[in-house]
């Protein structure tokens, strides 16, 4: 089974709109959490990335800042590979 992907991003953000449409593109599904209205999960994308900029793309264990195609697809062969 593969792990759900995480998009951390705001709604303006252009690189945001660029990977989200990189993974439709690609029919991954994933989960878009918006850091701009929920406190919380900003919180915990600076915890697991040490980052304040978006997109913060969570793919099992691997967390890939800003817009990285071949990063999240590296990513999500590894995870089908230990999955």
């Amino acid at each position: 089974m593969m792990e759900k992907v995480k998009v951390y991003s705001t709604p303006t953000c252009p690189w945001c709109k660029k990977t989200k449409e990189f993974l439709k593109e690609k029919k991954i599904a994933f989960q878009n959490i918006d850091v701009s209205s929920d406190e919380k999960a900003r919180d915990e994308m600076f915890e697991k990335s040490g980052q304040s900029g978006v997109p913060v793309v969570e793919v099992g264990d691997k967390i890939i800042v800003g817009f990285n195609p071949e990063a999240i697809e590296k990513a999500l062969k590894k995870n089908q590979r230990n999955g």
